[in-house]
């Protein structure tokens, strides 16, 4: 295989080794990568992760063909012929990612469109004006401890862009405090290789479905436990778990890209937020490369052949940028990108999503109004990984401000009984320790009740 001009194949390995969709190289340079998979043909075979091979799709057409043809492409990793014959390392950073889970994401026919059926109309039943207050607190109470605490400077990934979605997340879940200090603590742990955040994340959201079985509420959690579908309580925890990883990083990465963007000297003045945000799903989608299918029988791509049960990954961004869009892109519709999927799996939360990505930005241009970057967009890094196009870092600098909760904002907050529920059991000190410090959440709900 032909190597594209800088792009090297790693120390000891032979020139026609599969390209590597992680470490360094890739992190400096995905598009170059991806330009270089497109000269191989519609698809191509890399290395996802150390001793993973999987087929990368990353053009725009046969990745609609795949997403719109569940008949021949299936989303149960059970049949990956290669983790059945062992050939998948046991630590593989691939596995978190790919092996199956009990939820609508791996699931097809029958049993998914019951699965998304209850994740759709729960979603459905979320007021629109209420995420968005839901979203302006979350950005309210960020800013505020970042924009008073020190000179005028921060890191937007880190203090604004990741936790925010985590915020809103956790009160559309009906959380009380001490379980959302959990639900953050653990998915952060999931996407950072801590250990036990799997368990730790499991048990707070046990405890919640457990809490919302005895006190039902208004909230995502308790939606879901009520629908037709009947779902189980382990069906409704990997729904849960579905909803925040595949929703929270991906925002993250959006408000990031976005507010880089709109920050940068290249952005034109005065147009709005949404018109980022789009150019982001389009030019860096958020997910990047994911969405393994695994086809039913050989099938050809171009001029290869992909065995039955050999996993076929999605480069939505790769997709996304096909340069054979470019003649007619402006002639399709703005929606018309693959960052959300498509076919029966597209995600059932791209318009809430929209919502909370387009109000965090411009929550973060109102409160901050003189904010800008310390580093011209060019010269930012991104994560080096496979499965997210995310920002490494964004630091900024502006003028320091009081940023204090609305009326409405305390008025809309959550009481402080809500930290013991009716028929919650309390976890008490172990051996007499002190009560653990109050996480983000919590300290999030206490700012809001101007505590």
């Amino acid at each position: 295989m032909q190597q594209r001009p800088g792009i090297e194949p790693p120390p000891g390995c032979p020139a026609h080794a599969n390209v590597q969709l992680y470490g360094p190289h890739f992190g400096s340079d995905p598009d170059g990568h991806y330009a270089h998979l497109r000269s191989l043909g519609p698809s191509a075979p890399v290395d996802i992760a150390p001793g993973v091979e999987v087929e990368l799709v990353t053009s725009y057409d046969a990745a609609l063909y795949i997403l719109q043809n569940p008949a021949s492409f299936v989303r149960d990793s059970r049949r990956w012929n290669a983790l059945n014959e062992g050939r998948v390392p046991e630590d593989s950073p691939a596995l978190p990612m790919l092996a199956y889970r009990p939820n609508a994401l791996f699931s097809d026919g029958a049993a998914h469109a019951r699965l998304r059926q209850a994740v759709t109309d729960s979603l459905a039943s979320v007021n629109e004006l209420q995420l968005v207050r839901q979203t302006q607190a979350s950005a309210d109470y960020l800013i505020s401890r970042f924009s008073s605490e020190r000179l005028g400077q921060a890191e937007l990934m880190a203090e604004y862009a990741q936790p925010l979605p985590l915020l809103v997340f956790s009160e559309l879940f009906g959380c009380p405090p001490e379980i959302g200090d959990r639900v953050v603590a653990g998915i952060t742990g999931i996407f950072s290789g801590s250990s036990g955040a799997d368990q730790l994340l499991a048990e707070a959201l046990s405890e919640l479905i457990a809490q919302k079985r005895r006190n039902p509420g208004e909230d995502l959690t308790t939606r879901l436990m009520q629908h037709s579908a009947q779902l189980t309580d382990e069906e409704v925890l990997h729904q849960l778990v579905t909803l925040l990883s595949g929703g929270t990083t991906p925002l993250s990465a959006v408000i990031g890209t976005a507010s880089a963007l709109m920050l940068g000297e290249e952005w034109q003045s005065g147009l709005p937020v949404e018109d980022a945000v789009t150019q982001v799903l389009w030019n860096y989608a958020p997910i990047a490369n994911y969405a393994a299918h695994y086809p039913t029988h050989d099938v050809e791509l171009g001029n290869r052949v992909i065995k039955a049960n050999d996993p076929v990954l999605i480069s939505f961004a790769a997709a996304n940028t096909d340069p054979r869009l470019a003649e007619h892109r402006e002639q399709l519709s703005a929606k018309a990108h693959l960052a959300f999927g498509a076919g029966p799996h597209a995600c059932p939360a791209k318009d809430p999503a929209f919502v909370i990505a387009v109000t965090a930005v411009e929550s973060l241009l109102n409160r901050l109004p003189d904010i800008e970057t310390r580093m011209p967009f060019k010269d930012l890094s991104w994560v080096p990984a496979p499965w997210s196009r995310s920002l490494v870092a964004l630091p900024v600098r502006f003028t320091p401000r009081i940023v204090v909760p609305t009326a409405a904002q305390k008025a809309e907050a959550p009481a402080a009984s809500s930290a013991s529920p009716v028929g919650a059991t309390p976890r008490p000190p172990v051996n007499g320790a002190p009560k653990p410090k109050a996480g983000l959440f919590s300290r999030f709900l206490a700012w809001t009740r101007g505590e």
